[in-house]
């Protein structure tokens, strides 16, 4: 690092839940916390932003730095879909003051999953249940990999079959899902693990889909932050700031 050393800009989805905005603070402030230690000679300045619902908005945020303070844009995001490949791309590209580069989404990373198989241990998960994995889908197909991927990767990380569900915008729908599960192993409780990155809007439909259970998100309001997610969060920071030079 060096001492123009980009700033940190964390961009999250954002939400009307309150449980949820505290979560996602909540991981902005870790994230501080660590980058210091990380990277104490030089400690780059942090930011959180939002693609939609909150305020500040991305080009708000970029513009509460120092003039021509460079950036990195890390998506809070858990796979790259249309925010990614759209919406911040296209912030990012307009930003005429300050140097910015995009990093990668959160996911996939055998980290989250980690974070999934601790949530379904939390949750009481036993032998002979069904797993569902409810994740938000999307219209942009390389987000709906990144879905099928992270399945793969909660598959390995428990050694158990799991079944994707997806709350919007692909196939099959959670509720659809949970359903097959209960056809396909009669009187076999089925849970949800919930691929959401806070409380929220789609948190509250994986819980309403069916399930016996539905799993914490990966953040959880007024709990400890994850140490996975910070990680995820610098390194995504650091592999974008080595190409920003």
């Amino acid at each position: 690092m060096t001492a123009l050393a980009p700033a940190l800009v964390g961009i999250s989805h954002g939400t009307s839940s309150a449980e949820g905005r505290r979560a996602v603070r909540a991981l902005h402030e870790a994230v501080a916390a660590a980058l210091a230690t990380r990277h104490p000679d030089v400690t780059p300045a942090t930011r959180l932003g939002h693609v939609d619902v909150e305020q500040p908005d991305v080009p708000a945020t970029l513009a509460s730095l120092a003039p021509g303070e460079p950036a990195i844009v890390v998506p809070l995001l858990l796979s790259a879909g249309y925010h990614v490949h759209v919406d911040l791309t296209e912030a990012v590209r307009a930003t005429v003051d300050r140097r910015v580069e995009l990093a990668d989404a959160l996911g996939p990373d055998d980290r989250l999953a980690a974070v999934l198989a601790r949530r379904l241990a939390e949750a009481g998960v036993r032998d002979d249940d069904t797993v569902v994995l409810s994740v938000a889908g999307s219209s942009d197909a390389r987000a709906v990999r990144d879905c099928h991927d992270m399945r793969e990767r909660l598959a390995a990380a428990t050694g158990r079959d799991i079944r994707l569900g997806f709350l919007s915008a692909a196939e099959p729908l959670l509720p659809e899902a949970v359903s097959q599960a209960r056809a396909d192993a009669p009187g076999s409780p089925v849970v949800v693990a919930s691929y959401l990155l806070a409380p929220g809007y789609f948190q509250d439909l994986a819980e309403a889909a069916g399930a016996d259970v539905v799993t914490e998100p990966l953040l959880v309001a007024d709990a400890a932050t994850p140490p996975e997610l910070v990680e995820i969060v610098l390194d995504r920071y650091d592999a974008a700031a080595a190409t920003l030079g």
